[in-house]
């Protein structure tokens, strides 16, 4: 059964185990961190209802959520979104495939609404669904139940830790009315992000704002308490228990009792100290899956054209990493491999399929139905806009004047023409690609690799 936790035993004194890990146990253990008492529950709410903030809230009610007395687990989403006639016959035929969801249905007394819905009788809403564990994004993978709250108050003005599901360009706003929740708290939440997305500000210097940031910014929770949960993963496939791993970032006094806390057999939880350059490398990874699924489309999956885009797109982000982390040799093995699993089966790199053979336009948004929201068109602009300052400039080899880092991006430099100022097609991934003047992609990490590009200031750092 999908969903089910696997290797699970049940012993004598109740406690369940996983492959000789005490549950119970891991979960005292975390509770005693935070001095929670015997009969006050640890209590953490999902913001956000997307793929992975689904997904992630459901591991941990599976996990822990038959320890009632000792963790609540709840999901906020806005409330009003319609599910439209087409997804609701799919999502018919999702249940009518799988005899354990059928079964569940029936018995909570939800299935006939599912067959009005179906017949056109009866209009479905987004935060009804996920009460029987029905991602919008994700109707092909269900869920188990979950508890689901769509007053922000409510959901989040006791809660011990708050995990950020919401798009990078959401963040601020909803953080910013969480806060006037939180003004009479006594103690302080903890918050794990799992947003991949950023911001270009430009003053008092140009520098990145990750959501990380924008949490801290918005709420004045300490930044210490505030952690980034990354890794190269498809939601849906860590819910159906394919092996996974992720890392959480952030300050070592949450970052290694939270791994420890969330690390289950099939998703082992990594924890690093180096918060703001992990997140910006997810984001940075959704801007080249975009021109990925272009150069596929277009070429009609050409294992030769794909790699040659590869080469030229992996070159870039080594050049960006060079400005932006002391030491980018750490961090070349997660962006790959989150820059892998976002090329095969990722949002973004389906985002750029679909635009190059016309099944959808850029008029219908980031926002893609059955999909959430595209982040790497976001992320496109911020990364041009960074790097086009002038106050950036670098000195290429064989050239006798300063330029802006951008210029020596050229697939960025296209997927912003393409994506943002709209004065390209799709085509154009494909001249960038056959330049005769586009130099070796070795010879841009040979650039990068040889001057002291890093700018602290762009991630904030002094």
């Amino acid at each position: 059964m999908v969903g089910s936790i696997e290797a699970k035993s049940l012993q004598s004194n109740g406690s369940v185990h996983h492959n000789g890990l005490n549950l119970e146990e891991k979960l005292d253990e975390f509770r005693r961190l935070l001095g929670k008492s015997d009969k006050d529950p640890l209590r953490i709410v999902s913001v956000g209802a997307g793929a992975w903030g689904s997904v992630f809230a459901a591991l941990l009610q599976e996990s822990y959520g038959g320890f009632r007395d000792k963790f609540q687990i709840r999901i906020w989403r806005r409330a009003g979104r319609a599910v439209d006639r087409e997804t609701a016959e799919h999502l018919f035929e999702v249940i009518n495939s799988r005899e354990d969801i059928l079964r569940r249905l029936i018995r909570r007394c939800a299935y006939l609404k599912y067959v009005e819905a179906r017949l056109g009788d009866r209009t479905l809403y987004a935060d009804e669904i996920l009460k029987d564990g029905f991602c919008l994004n994700m109707v092909d993978t269900p869920l188990c139940p979950l508890k689901v709250v769509t007053n922000l108050q409510e959901a989040v003005w006791d809660a011990d830790i708050v995990v950020n599901g919401l798009p990078s360009t959401e963040t601020r706003e909803v953080f910013e009315e969480i806060s006037k929740y939180w003004k009479e708290r006594i103690t302080v939440p903890i918050i794990i992000s799992l947003s991949k997305g950023i911001e270009t500000a430009l003053e008092p210097v140009p520098h990145i704002i990750t959501p990380t940031k924008m949490i801290h910014q918005a709420t004045g929770v300490p930044i210490d308490n505030v952690l980034y949960l990354g890794g190269p993963n498809i939601a849906a496939e860590i819910y159906n228990k394919e092996y996974a791993n992720a890392r959480i970032c952030g300050a070592a006094k949450w970052r290694k009792p939270l791994a420890k806390f969330l690390r289950q057999p099939h998703f082992i939880v990594w924890d690093n100290s180096d918060l703001v350059t992990h997140e910006v490398m997810g984001g940075l990874k959704n801007v080249y899956a975009i021109g990925a699924g272009m150069v596929a489309a277009l070429t009609k999956e050409s294992a030769t054209s794909k790699s040659v885009y590869f080469a030229h797109c992996t070159s870039e982000m080594i050049f960006i990493t060079h400005l932006l982390a002391e030491e980018p040799e750490k961090l070349a093995g997660p962006l790959l491999a989150d820059t892998y699993v976002t090329l095969l089966k990722g949002r973004n790199a389906w985002y750029g399929q679909m635009l190059a053979k016309g099944e959808i336009n850029r008029d219908m948004g980031d926002s893609i139905s059955g999909k959430g929201m595209i982040q790497g068109v976001s992320a496109v602009g911020a990364f041009y806009q960074l790097l086009s300052q002038s106050s950036l400039s670098i000195l290429p080899s064989e050239e006798k004047k300063l330029v802006a880092p951008v210029e020596s991006c050229p697939i960025l430099k296209t997927l912003y023409k393409i994506l943002i100022t709209r004065e390209q097609s799709t085509q154009a991934i494909l001249q960038a690609l056959r330049d005769e003047t586009l130099n070796d992609p070795r010879d841009r990490i040979e650039i990068a690799q040889s001057h002291a590009f890093y700018r602290p200031s762009l991630l904030g750092q002094p």
